[in-house]
């Protein structure tokens, strides 16, 4: 879910809550039924994929603003314990607040097994190549029969924000996403986090998905998120499903 809090400036972090059914067929992941609509809930990319990122060397550093910090990209079963930690606690020091103003909630439980899924993916940001200060929770997945890169957290320790590199690590995911030939990068951001939707919207020029509630008709203002997403180069011009094929209910 895309994270800024009101009052805090620009960039803090982003999560999306995947426990929980919202949309589509989300209740059929949260709940392990057959998926209803035409998304496979599976990873496109083959279990021995290199890092995604070794290609681009350039940007395996981040040193403008005052930040010198560098960027590895690794599967969760790469990751040291104590980095999985620092992740969780950082989402929930950043998040809780947010999804306890929403539909959703906190659960601990679930958020920890969500962020150590076999599928997933992190890109962590470390300063002195031993203090982590940042990282970005993403997946390669099938979307409404769409290939894409869907990011699930972007989370920033509080001394590194407002310095652009939210806005990198963000960057990064949408050069992996054209370099693997997904179709879109999406996440998902919550109403009452005002900042981080201009963010997305504006700065980064994401525009609102066909699954999401507010254009699938389904609950729409009841809702408490919006889905966003940026098309790659190899993205189609026209949107696959339009209409809301895949959208969902949040309830």
């Amino acid at each position: 879910m895309s994270e800024l809090r009101q009052g805090e400036g620009p960039w803090k972090g982003c999560s999306w809550p995947r426990a929980r059914p919202r949309r589509g067929c989300a209740p059929c992941r949260a709940w392990g039924r057959a998926c209803e609509c035409l998304r496979v809930c599976h990873p496109v990319l083959p279990p021995q994929l290199g890092d995604p990122l070794e290609a681009f060397p350039v940007f395996k550093k981040y040193d403008r603003n005052g930040l010198n910090v560098s960027i590895e990209c690794k599967r969760v079963s790469g990751l040291e314990p104590a980095t999985v930690d620092w992740a969780f606690d950082l989402t929930k020091t950043n998040m809780q607040t947010m999804y306890e103003q929403s539909e959703w909630g906190w659960k601990d439980r679930e958020k920890r097994e969500e962020m150590t899924d076999d599928r997933a993916w992190y890109l962590i940001a470390w300063e002195s190549s031993s203090v982590p200060v940042a990282f970005s929770h993403f997946r390669f997945d099938v979307e409404c029969g769409d290939e894409v890169l869907y990011c699930y957290e972007v989370q920033l320790e509080s001394k590194v924000r407002r310095k652009g590199l939210g806005k990198f690590l963000i960057q990064i995911l949408q050069l992996m996403a054209n370099s693997t030939q997904m179709k879109k990068v999406m996440l998902t951001v919550f109403k009452h986090n005002h900042g981080a939707y201009q963010f997305f919207r504006e700065a980064l020029q994401f525009e609102i998905d066909d699954s999401s509630p507010s254009m699938s008709g389904c609950c729409g203002e009841d809702c408490s998120y919006e889905i966003l997403s940026r098309r790659t180069k190899f993205g189609d011009s026209q949107h696959s499903h339009a209409g809301g094929h895949c959208g969902g209910c949040c309830h």
